[in-house]
């Protein structure tokens, strides 16, 4: 599976994103730069413009000194030259008079720019009062003009073309945008090349997110060398999840798994006394067992299997309990004491086994009376019915870095590699074993509440050794 490509993609829609800024980016320049290079040029004109106005205006001429000192052959020829004919020259002049009618100059007849120039000035007074030259239009072509006062009441009209300017203005512009497309472009091509490769990362999670719902929970993000450095906390972080998400669903599995072996184990142990307490009431029931004797010994049994149904029962509720992890009790309690007494047990039960105790002084944890003794017990309970009534059995308590180590050590026949594995899990016993199988699955499940730890060191023909190691209590508390 890809990333989404098209106009709704993040690829794309960053590329749009750095074209659109770049094109406003370009449209501005090319505006300010137009507007100045225009600005610039049109006071070019216009104080070409406002210098003939000033200079003909502070020599306080009239039309006729013109006339006889031969200043209108310097301004025909000089100041601002005239062409005749159909084309409208770049600069013109004309001698207007107050109402703006074009007067012949040393003999001269107006020429046709002279009389469109007049008519698009019509009242020549505004012209000479205004600071600055104004705009208007000779034939179609845009000028700029401004006019002079002479003393008889004469006007001298001056125009520039400004079409080199606009001509000049729309060459840039063409020019400019024709740049800021080929810019545009590049801009396009490298930001989708950059783009794509820097969405690559973002890609192989896509990826390994699908892999991973197809049900192969070991994919992971893999790295890469040119990648940002969010990508790759985005990366470490998503492996990371990925790793949780695999032990939880690994977790989630085996607990399913050990639960219904648990389920079906339970099932079994308690059919098989259910099935005896039938049996016997059957043979009750139809006469069977007539002779007092085999009444008894059936009654006997009876008993028995109630007894052990019993226990077992009483045993799954010590599970339950324990894994619904219960608020436990907690005070300082001597495990040394704990360790006699449990051998004086052991002593009472099998007078002929050798018991050495290795326990002196107190040795405090903060945990739960009850919960130690029943561990105790039941490791106790394990050597008496795996092992022979004449092999030594060692109690060893002591202090070791801030917790207290509590060993239960045996010189029976041990354990293969096999069932050494799995002593600790529930309804697990040996081929020759009796029992429920719960007693050690217990006492991991106390320790583990106690926040301890359990281990067992067997082998064929080397006995079997428990070591508990719990947090050592405070004084006083």
């Amino acid at each position: 599976m890809a990333l989404p490509r098209g106009l709704h993609s993040l690829r794309a829609q960053l590329t749009l994103a750095n074209v659109a800024l770049l094109a406003v980016g370009v449209i501005a320049a090319t505006a300010v730069s137009l507007m100045g290079t225009g600005h610039y040029l049109l006071g070019q004109i216009d104080t070409h413009l406002m210098r003939s106005r000033d200079s003909l205006g502070e020599s306080h001429l009239t039309l006729h000194q013109l006339d006889n000192l031969g200043a209108t052959a310097v301004l025909r020829e000089g100041l601002v030259p005239q062409l005749d004919g159909s084309a409208t020259p770049d600069d013109t002049f004309a001698m207007v008079d107050g109402h703006g009618t074009v007067l012949e100059v040393a003999g001269l007849r107006p020429t046709r720019a002279q009389r469109a120039l007049a008519a698009a000035v019509g009242d020549p007074a505004p012209f000479a009062a205004a600071p600055e030259p104004r705009d208007l239009t000779l034939n179609g072509a845009s000028y700029r003009a401004t006019a002079s006062r002479l003393d008889d009441g004469t006007y001298v009209l001056f125009a520039s073309s400004t079409d080199a300017l606009d001509n000049g203005i729309h060459k840039a512009l063409k020019l400019d945008l024709t740049v800021g497309g080929l810019l545009l472009a590049l801009l396009a091509f490298l930001t989708m090349f950059q783009v794509r490769r820097r969405m690559r990362p973002l890609e192989d999670m896509v990826e390994t997110s699908s892999a991973i719902a197809e049900g192969d929970l070991t994919r992971r993000v893999p790295s890469r060398r040119e990648t940002s450095l969010e990508v790759e906390q985005l990366r470490l972080a998503l492996n990371s999840m990925l790793h949780q998400v695999e032990s939880a669903y690994r977790t989630r599995e085996r607990s399913a798994a050990q639960l219904r072996r648990f389920v079906a184990d339970a099932s079994h142990e308690l059919r098989t006394p259910l099935s005896a307490i039938r049996g016997y009431l059957q043979l009750y029931d139809r006469g069977i067992l007539t002779d007092p004797d085999e009444r008894k010994r059936a009654w006997e049994r009876m008993n028995g299997e109630v007894d052990r149904m019993g226990r077992l029962v009483d045993e799954l509720l010590t599970l339950a309990r324990l894994d619904q992890r219960p608020e436990l009790r907690l005070r300082n309690v001597d495990v040394s004491r704990l360790v006699r007494d449990a051998a004086e047990d052991l002593r009472a039960q099998q007078p002929d086994r050798p018991v050495t105790v290795s326990a002196s002084g107190a040795l405090l944890v903060r945990a739960d009376e009850s919960g130690l003794r029943q561990v105790l017990g039941n490791l106790v309970a394990n050597v008496r019915a795996h092992t022979p009534p004449d092999v030594p059995v060692r109690l060893d308590a002591r202090r070791s870095d801030g917790t207290v180590r509590l060993t239960v050590a045996d010189e029976g026949p041990g354990l293969p590699e096999e069932d050494a594995a799995r002593m600790f899990d529930r309804f697990f016993r040996t081929g020759s074993s009796a029992g429920s199988g719960l007693g050690l699955a217990i006492v991991q499940g106390v320790i583990e509440a106690h926040c301890g730890d359990v281990t067992a060191t067997t082998a064929p023909d080397e006995g079997l050794t428990v070591t508990v190691v719990l947090p050592a209590g405070v004084p006083g508390d």
